[in-house]
């Protein structure tokens, strides 16, 4: 167990935690626990690490992980994302740092929720199925609109997800620029 997904994604968030680094789970893992699941082998996380926490945050996770600082601080300068590797487990994880409005939203609203996580379940901070829709038309549209995947991935947060707070999602469709795709999603929905 100490070297299973489960433990690699455990341990992370855990670390977070001590360190109050405000984290949640996005992307695919996270449209997966509010909509259709699909597996994925990366996690997305949106972090607000500043540049302080990193020696610390490597030095926490210790040796099992792949955790560069000056790679991390890097790409903090540059408001990029950056990558954690579980070396046992060659588990991927994808920081994306919160520097925009919207990335603080999304750690305010995250709750902890139980995920499936190949095959276990693990509870962390997950962003709200408004977020993780808005991020997924976003993505969608930054990736050129040609990604079935994240399409799908849109479509079953729509199905699933009855009480979705349309005031909040439409506000920030007009802020991300993406209320013309949120649109035809509805549309191709029937609502």
């Amino acid at each position: 167990m100490a070297n299973s997904p489960r433990s690699a994604l455990s341990e992370l968030t855990d670390v977070l935690t001590r360190l109050a680094v405000p984290h949640a789970i996005g992307g695919s893992v996270a449209s997966a626990s509010c909509g259709v699941f699909r597996s994925t082998l990366d996690v997305d996380m949106v972090v607000h690490l500043g540049s302080a926490s990193v020696g610390a945050l490597a030095a926490s996770l210790g040796r099992n992980w792949y955790a560069d600082p000056d790679y991390i601080r890097e790409s903090l300068r540059a408001g990029r994302s950056f990558n954690l590797v579980h070396m046992p487990t060659v588990g991927k994880f994808d920081l994306f740092p919160a520097i925009s409005e919207f990335h603080a939203r999304q750690l305010e609203r995250a709750r902890p929720k139980d995920v499936e996580y190949f095959g276990d379940i693990v509870n962390c901070p997950v962003v709200s199925p408004e977020d993780i829709l808005l991020a997924k038309l976003r993505w969608y549209r930054d990736g050129g609109e040609v990604s079935e995947r994240q399409w799908s991935d849109i479509h079953g947060i729509l199905a699933i997800n009855a009480n979705l707070d349309f005031n909040y999602i439409n506000h920030w469709a007009a802020s991300l620029g993406v209320s013309d795709l949120l649109a035809r999603a509805l549309y191709q929905q029937g609502g």
